[in-house]
């Protein structure tokens, strides 16, 4: 944890802890909240207004219920994760990287389809910000644009990068996850280097 506006997240920093429901492990990554000053911090406790964090996924199991934030789930690693939920809908996550949004409130079990699965986890509460997770190859030069007092979160799925000199942020190796936050003016920022990202967007409701 950092007070800098913007840090790197070096994979072996991830915390690992159970699931609310206690039927699985979870990678936390980060979980960010609005502090005094209108800009997200690193926070501690439940209280958060967003959350990263790779669910490990070994045994078929019901999913925690998180009444009042929407979730978006990126299977990482592993052949497939089928989703079942308690209405009826069944969607599955295949590989390389298919992704699924739905309400935290939704009764959901999660089946593997062969063998464990790791499972990138966006969450947000709905009445307090939006976010949006985009999928991109990284090939060369990659221009992020922040807008003032907004957030992105750069997960590096595969490969190398590193961001300009300038920013002073460290390089980043494959599982790392860079954090990116606006202060009172636009922040740019330019990622280079070779693979592929998961790039989170959050601004405020």
């Amino acid at each position: 944890m950092s007070d800098r506006l913007s840090w790197c997240i070096p994979a072996n920093e991830y915390r690992r802890e159970r699931w609310r429901n206690q039927f699985g492990w979870t990678r936390e990554i980060v979980r960010m909240s609005r502090g005094a000053d209108g800009l997200d911090r690193a926070a501690q406790g439940d209280d958060w207004d967003w959350r990263l964090s790779i669910a490990e996924i070994e045994s078929d199991a019901p999913f925690s219920a998180f009444p009042g934030i929407d979730r978006e789930l990126v299977l990482l690693s592993g052949n497939g994760l089928r989703l079942r939920f308690d209405d009826g809908e069944v969607r599955e996550l295949l590989p390389p990287h298919d992704k699924l949004r739905f309400a935290g409130e939704r009764e959901v079990r999660g089946e593997l389809l062969d063998g464990p699965t790791h499972d990138f986890n966006l969450m947000w509460r709905r009445d307090r910000v939006r976010a949006e997770l985009f999928h991109r190859p990284l090939v060369g030069p990659m221009v992020i644009f922040a807008e003032p007092h907004q957030s992105w979160a750069v997960h590096l799925l595969a490969g190398q990068a590193r961001f300009a000199d300038d920013s002073g942020l460290a390089p980043l190796q494959a599982g790392d996850t860079a954090i990116l936050v606006a202060g009172d003016e636009r922040l740019r920022n330019v990622l280079e280097g070779g693979g592929e990202v998961l790039l989170v967007r959050v601004a405020r409701v």
